[in-house]
């Protein structure tokens, strides 16, 4: 006697429909950029970052380490573009400064890749990399909001939960990764304590929070702008 073939199973089809109901990530992957397209996202991100030296920098008092949008530039770009492409961005625009190109704040070049803000440069390497990789993991909570059988609240929570991985994911990457590179390599160059440059350094917190916060809120809009075109 034939065998009854074996059905389906559960899990496969919540698998694949937890897919095809969660709203996309705008990424270049997910878009599936050709290599061409792909290069000039990596380039026109190492050029805003550049543009955001160039569009001006506050001072602030007892530290050389000056206000500028670059986190939130480092921000979006781990977030949209995720990390690999964000961090071949980020060592395409230090190697811009480190050939002579005066692309770091003030008009430097050479001479920020050594100096008392070199930490922060260098420290956009691995802000990327943390950043990106974190707001791209999945969770338990993804699949249970994936059941969820109104498709408003579904939709809702999603970005929701985008929002909250995303601000988290900057917080640890763009601003404590960051902080530790910046503040490590500042207090290397310069010989001062690195409680003493932690302290100056806390005049950047409250900024880089609002950035990671805008970022996130940035970055999960477009998502569901991108789910309501397709």
């Amino acid at each position: 006697m034939a065998q009854p073939q074996n059905a389906p199973s559960t899990n496969s089809t919540t698998s694949a429909s937890t897919t095809s109901t969660l709203p996309p990530v705008i990424t270049a992957r997910d878009h599936g950029l050709t290599p061409a397209m792909r290069l000039t996202a990596i380039v026109g991100a190492a050029l805003l970052l550049w543009a955001a030296t160039a569009a001006g920098r506050i001072p602030v008092p007892g530290t050389p380490v000056p206000i500028t949008l670059q986190t939130f530039v480092v921000m979006m770009m781990a977030l949209l573009l995720g990390w690999r492409n964000a961090l071949a961005s980020v060592v395409l625009y230090l190697t811009a400064g480190a050939c002579g190109l005066p692309v770091f704040s003030g008009g430097m070049s050479i001479a920020a890749l050594i100096g008392p803000s070199c930490g922060f440069l260098y420290g956009f390497v691995p802000a990327v990399v943390v950043t990106g990789l974190l707001a791209s993991r999945k969770s338990r909570w993804d699949a249970a909001i994936a059941r969820e059988q109104s498709t408003a609240r579904r939709v809702t929570l999603t970005v929701v939960l985008r929002f909250v991985r995303n601000v988290v994911a900057c917080l640890v990457g763009c601003v404590g990764v960051l902080y530790v590179f910046g503040i490590g390599l500042q207090s290397f160059v310069t010989g001062m304590p690195v409680g003493t440059v932690a302290l100056a350094s806390m005049g950047f917190i409250a900024g880089d929070v609002c950035k990671a916060i805008v970022a996130a809120a940035a970055a999960s809009g477009l998502s569901l702008l991108n789910r309501e075109q397709h």
